[in-house]
């Protein structure tokens, strides 16, 4: 299968799983609203999935897969299998020993993730219940990416694409059956979506081991201390464990960044932190079809090349991305910001959502809007180094990104509380600079290093999608304008229509245009 078919099916798996979490979004915003109990949620939510990325699709994938990579392309089936077996028990003990600690722990993560929430001492003291509801998803999900590794690069990319979907599913359960059936027996009906969470972790590792088991490649836990003690000694565990070093300070640096934002909005107007949340969740589908899919698949395909000491292809696969991040992501963020409005209208704006809170998750997603071009760019670049076994350099460009971060929150909340009463829209649009930032560095690494090295015709290219753009950002500027999106709210299904018939008109525009300026898409099925 070319890299164009894997990566189109992990995109159009990855849609399905952001329809059904958009879904997911929308019912608990209609249910819940933006208040103070669903900021107590989303901060119990943002814990386990901030370990999640210590253990999981972050640090761990990070150094697991190519190391794997490596070993399937050198040492044969029998060593890969011990390697995945190892690793699989280390990895077990240390989620075993971190799940007993983190539900311990459980009021000092929710203070130091959002203090703010003491402001109300109800919904602190319910994100600590939730968070201790919710902890052992890490686990499960830490085994997931453990299992997703090992089925990509055997390039098996549909089950772990799809497999999210079970989580929005349970969690659509919990926010439509479960929280009625909670509040019927006096228990806050919020409480039903973390265990909405958990049951979505224990179905998705259930899946993946179904899968495994299909190739003969389920991981064999060992649950004794000998075991563990082997399992440790193993080399490939040790080159494992000492590229996650390098890997778990990248990522802990991007989430000192997020626990720092989430503070500052937990301490901004009440729904701060849900405001940013929805939009988060727009924003994610763009990232998730462009530089989620595409990382998915670059990711092992480099690893392989690099092992097979074949640079030419290595660099030709790392052009092939960035051009299709460029024709697919500009657009995208030229809807985030100049269509932010309607989408947010139409997808969240019913129930308790109100039109103050439509405008306010507007402002952050016109935030990620000017940074989305970067956050999907980094999925195509980092893997350019990981693939090289290189975790170090990623993580000293994130560090000092993150210090970059941070000065444009410390000028841009006040500016923006001040000007639109919107100060924690400042802190998407800082992430969001900041990621600009990140990508141009990775890419001037790569090409300095020359492992990298750009094919021919990017300056024509490049024209032809800015003019195509061009179009469209008058297109949509013009249909933004063109109808009132919230107040076509006691017409839902027309502006639901209209919505659509805006989106597609949009996408022939764009790609009409592109074929008339003479980019010939054809080509990017050829990989």
């Amino acid at each position: 299968m070319s890299l164009f078919k894997s990566a189109s099916v992990v995109s159009l798996l990855t849609l399905l799983s952001r329809i059904t979490g958009l879904l997911r979004e929308l019912l608990i915003a209609s249910t819940f609203g933006a208040s103070a109990l669903t900021d107590a949620f989303n901060v119990a939510f943002r814990i386990p999935n901030l370990f999640r990325r210590f253990f999981a699709e972050g640090a761990f994938s990070q150094a697991f897969v190519p190391v794997l990579a490596a070993a399937k392309a050198r040492q044969g089936e029998d060593a890969t299998q011990l390697l995945i077996d190892r690793t699989a028990t280390v990895l077990f003990w240390a989620l075993l020993v971190l799940s007993v600690v983190g539900v311990a722990l459980a009021p000092a993560l929710v203070w130091a993730m959002a203090s703010g929430l003491q402001q109300n001492p109800n919904s602190f003291d319910v994100a600590v219940v939730m968070t201790r509801w919710m902890f052992p998803y890490i686990a499960f999900m830490s085994l997931v990416a453990l299992a997703a590794g090992v089925l990509n690069t055997w390039r098996h990319f549909a089950v772990p694409a799809v497999t999210p979907v079970l989580l929005n599913l349970c969690m659509i359960a919990a926010a439509w059956l479960g929280a009625p059936w909670f509040k019927t027996l006096g228990i806050e009906p919020i409480y039903a979506l973390a265990g909405g969470v958990l049951l979505g972790g224990v179905l998705q590792l259930g899946v993946q081991m179904l899968a495994l088991r299909k190739l003969g490649l389920v991981p064999r836990v060992g649950l004794h201390w000998r075991a563990f003690r082997s399992a440790w000694a193993d080399p490939g565990c040790k080159s494992i464990v000492k590229l996650m070093g390098p890997a778990l300070l990248g990522v802990s640096v991007a989430h000192i960044s997020m626990l720092i934002n989430t503070q500052i909005a937990s301490h901004l107007a009440p729904g701060s932190v849900s405001w940013i949340t929805y939009a988060d969740r727009l924003m994610e589908f763009p990232t998730a079809l462009l530089g989620v899919a595409m990382g998915v698949v670059l990711m092992p395909q480099l690893a392989l090349a690099r092992a097979a000491g074949n640079t030419a292809k290595y660099s030709s696969m790392l052009d092939w991305g960035l051009r299709l991040v460029v024709l697919l992501a500009l657009p995208s963020a030229l809807a985030l910001i100049a269509f932010a409005r309607p989408l947010v209208a139409v997808l969240y704006h019913y129930g308790a959502m109100t039109e103050h809170d439509v405008q306010q998750i507007t402002y952050a997603l016109m935030g990620w809007g000017v940074g989305l071009l970067g956050i999907v760019a980094i999925k195509v670049l980092a893997p350019g180094y990981y693939a090289n076994q290189d975790t170090r350099t990623p993580v000293r460009v994130a560090i000092m990104v993150l210090v970059i971060t941070q000065l444009l929150n410390i000028a841009l909340v006040p500016l923006l509380r001040q000007t639109v009463n919107a100060g924690h829209a400042a802190l998407t649009l800082s992430i969001g600079l900041g990621a600009m930032i990140n990508a141009v560095w990775l890419l001037w690494g790569l090409l300095q290093r020359g492992s990298y090295r750009p094919e021919p015709g990017w300056g024509v290219f490049v024209l032809q999608v800015m003019a195509a753009c061009g179009l469209l950002l008058a297109f949509l500027l013009w249909a933004n304008g063109a109808f009132a999106w919230t107040q076509l709210r006691v017409d839902g299904i027309r502006r639901i229509w209209l919505l659509a018939l805006v989106l597609l008109s949009s996408a022939a525009l764009y790609f009409v245009a592109l074929a008339v300026f003479g980019v010939k898409l054809w080509q990017f099925g050829r990989r």
